[in-house]
C-alpha cells in the first residue's frame, strides 16, 4: 500500500470510452479519453481497500485523511486507502501526495486528458478507476465529507465477513438510522422522490440507493464495476441493478449520517441527469451491454 516517490501505474480498461451502439441508439457526446494512473501497492493483497472520491477538496480532504487515519490506527487490520482526483481544479492532490508520503497505505489514483490536463469525468468513473487499482478483499467507498463517519463501517463489514450478504450499503432510510443532522427540505423532498423512481426502473426494495457509503466482496465489485457504464452519480443504481442481474445478495443497513454543506450535487440539474441515467441502464440493458463474455 503505497505513495511517494514510486512511478504511477497506468490503468488501461477504463481509459477509452465505452463502446456506443450502432443500432438506433441515442446519440450522445463520447467522452474524452481518459489516461488513468495510480500509485502502486506496495502489497499483492490486504483486507479492506476504502476508497474515497474526491473534486476539488484540498480544504475539507485533510481532515477527512487524518480521521481515517486516527481510526485506522486503532484497527488490527491491513487495508489501504485510495484517494480517486476525479479532475480537481485545487490542490487536491498534491494534498494527497503530501499525505501519502508520510503513510504508506495512502493511493492517489488521477486521471487526465491527452495534454496532461486534469479531467473531471463523474463521482462513477472515479469509483470505477478506484475499484481497479484496489487490492483489498473487501472493497469499501466513502465520501470525502464522511457525512457517513468512517466508523460505521463496523456495521457494513461484518455481515460481508460472515457471508450473510455480497454488498452491504449504507442507508438513511430505515428506522434504526440516525439521522444527526438532516438534509434541507427540499433535498430530502428529491431524495424520496428520486427514490421511488429507483425502485420503479432499477431496484424495487432498496429504500436508498445514493447513500455514498457502500462496502463489497472485492471480487463482486470488480466483477460489476467492469461492467459499469454510468460515470455520473448515477451510478449507484446502476452497480445494485447489476448486483441483482446477477444474483449478489445485497444488505441495507442502518448507520448514524450527518448532512454536510458544500454539496458537491447540483439541486436544479442532478434530478434530470440522474434519470437520463437511469434510463440508460434500461437501455444498456436491453442493448446487452451488462451481459458478460463467457
Amino acid at each position: 500500500m503505497n505513495s511517494g516517490g514510486a512511478p504511477p501505474t497506468s490503468l488501461h480498461s477504463l481509459a477509452t470510452p465505452s463502446a456506443l451502439a450502432t443500432d438506433a441508439a441515442p446519440q450522445t457526446s463520447v467522452p474524452p479519453r481518459a489516461r488513468i494512473t495510480a500509485q502502486p501497492s506496495r502489497v499483492v493483497k490486504c483486507y479492506l481497500s476504502i476508497l474515497v472520491p474526491a473534486y476539488n477538496e484540498e480544504n475539507r480532504l485533510p481532515a477527512t485523511l487524518e480521521t481515517i487515519a486516527t481510526y485506522l490506527q486503532k484497527r488490527d487490520f491491513s487495508h489501504e486507502l485510495i484517494v480517486v482526483d476525479d479532475g480537481s481544479r485545487d490542490a487536491t492532490r498534491e494534498v494527497v501526495r503530501e499525505f501519502a508520503a508520510a503513510h504508506s497505505w495512502v493511493r492517489l489514483v488521477q486521471y487526465d486528458d491527452e495534454n496532461g490536463a486534469a479531467l473531471n469525468r463523474g463521482k462513477g468513473f472515479a469509483i470505477r478507476a478506484g475499484v481497479e487499482a484496489a487490492v483489498g478483499r473487501d472493497i469499501l467507498f466513502s465520501d470525502a465529507d464522511l457525512s457517513t463517519p468512517i466508523e460505521e463501517m463496523e456495521r457494513l463489514l461484518p455481515p460481508i465477513s460472515r457471508g450473510d450478504c455480497d454488498i452491504a450499503i449504507a442507508s438513511r432510510a430505515l428506522p434504526e438510522s440516525n439521522l444527526a443532522v438532516h438534509q434541507p427540505v427540499h433535498r430530502e423532498f428529491m431524495g424520496r422522490t428520486f427514490n421511488k423512481i429507483v425502485q420503479k426502473m432499477a431496484v424495487p426494495g432498496i429504500m436508498d440507493t445514493q447513500c455514498g457509503f457502500k462496502a463489497f466482496r472485492g471480487d463482486v465489485a470488480k466483477r460489476l464495476f467492469a461492467l459499469a457504464q454510468i460515470d455520473g452519480f448515477g451510478f449507484d443504481p446502476e452497480i445494485l441493478f447489476l448486483a441483482r442481474k446477477f444474483g449478489f445478495k445485497i444488505q441495507e443497513l442502518p448507520v448514524t449520517w450527518c448532512h454536510r454543506d458544500d454539496s458537491r450535487v447540483n439541486p436544479l440539474s442532478a434530478p434530470f441527469s440522474m434519470l437520463r441515467e437511469l434510463c440508460e441502464i434500461r437501455w444498456n440493458d436491453a442493448r446487452g451491454l451488462y451481459d458478460e463474455e463467457i
